[in-house]
């Protein structure tokens, strides 16, 4: 049979005192007499009595408590963007509480009256895909409840967001598949809804145009799902073209790793025939033979800027709750996109490769 759970109350009978007696020996409070604050630890510490957070933190209006929605946790980025948020929010005294959206707009919304119902002193999020309308995360706006969006944020929304300058290193990565000697370079994208997909490829075309180089619509590749599925599949399509892409640039390293493999098993030389980069530089970047060329995504510090503004704006509600952080990111050249000799030699554990900041 499952024992009981001790409460302040059986402490106070114990003792013959009133519950409040107890909860304020147990704060430590100067009205309260040392014998008392002895007596009440002592069969604290032998019951192995635990507080009630929950019901303290809503007699004190406040959970302590920071909010997530993010699309999937299994993607790199998206763990490494919770690990960020977990950190300072820890640090902070703050849990946190994670919901998936799974790229659904339904389950984003219903994510967000789940948080909202349970206190949520603030809210980070990363947008699903799907998502067009942000109706759902005013309630919080409205009721001081600080709302912070990273990565797929909304242009329109005021509020605080965290981004990298996914413009830049969209033109880099597709200036350095041009450096290599590439002149039909492709591009994987995903949904142009998203603010992320939409710069990266707006930066691919604007350094198509300063080499004049054509810009061929056969060989941009927008898909709603970037997964490794999908990165073969459009792969394989670009490849039976009749002037197929000797580059390819992808907006997430899955695809671009499952477009290596497709050239192997195609016996297309990577990267001698097709070179190919990626984005985010997922350990799978690692893994593949060639290793993958790559942008950096500083998932980690920007969970931490998340967080770190929400809790601010917590401490300080004059805060305006419109800023804008960008991070910068570098570009990783591995074997997959080095057709000629750099100017920058690999580093010397031959894993890395030379880093360029974007």
């Amino acid at each position: 049979m499952k024992k009981r759970k001790i409460t302040i109350y059986d402490i106070a009978r114990e003792l013959n005192v009133s519950p409040s007696t107890v909860s304020r020996a147990l704060k430590d409070h100067h009205s309260i007499s040392k014998k008392t604050k002895k007596a009440v630890l002592k069969i604290v510490k032998e019951t192995g009595y635990k507080p009630n957070v929950l019901a303290a933190s809503l007699r004190n209006n406040k959970t302590n408590t920071i909010g997530v929605i993010i699309s999937e946790i299994n993607r790199p980025f998206i763990s490494s963007l919770i690990s960020g948020v977990e950190i300072a929010a820890n640090k902070a005294g703050y849990n946190v509480i994670i919901c998936q959206s799974h790229d659904s707009f339904e389950k984003e919304v219903a994510n967000a009256q789940s948080l909202y119902a349970s206190r949520v002193e603030g809210l980070v999020v990363s947008l699903a895909m799907e998502t067009c309308n942000y109706d759902h995360f005013y309630q919080f706006m409205e009721n001081d409840i600080p709302v912070v969006f990273v990565d797929r944020v909304p242009e329109e929304v005021p509020s605080d967001k965290v981004v990298i300058d996914n413009y830049s290193a969209g033109y880099r990565a597709t200036e350095h598949l041009i450096e290599q000697g590439c002149r039909r370079i492709a591009h994987f994208g995903g949904s142009q809804i998203r603010n992320i997909y939409r710069e990266r490829q707006s930066g691919y075309i604007d350094a198509l145009k300063k080499y004049n180089l054509e810009i061929d619509e056969n060989l941009i590749i927008n898909t709603y799902v970037t997964s490794a599925e999908e990165g073969f599949k459009m792969t394989r399509q670009l490849m039976s073209l009749d002037k197929p892409p000797d580059g390819i640039f992808s907006a997430n390293d899955t695809s671009a790793v499952s477009a290596i493999k497709f050239a192997k098993q195609a016996g297309i030389n990577v990267p001698k025939d097709l070179a190919v980069i990626g984005f985010n530089n997922d350990p799978i970047s690692l893994i593949i033979d060639p290793e993958l060329s790559t942008v950096t995504h500083p998932a980690v510090e920007m969970g931490k800027i998340a967080a770190h503004q929400v809790l601010d704006h917590k401490k300080n509600k004059e805060i305006v709750s419109n800023r804008t952080t960008v991070l910068e990111t570098e570009l990783i050249i591995r074997q997959s996109s080095m057709r000629i000799s750099q100017v920058k030699k690999p580093m010397t554990d031959g894993n890395l490769g030379s880093y360029l900041k974007v």
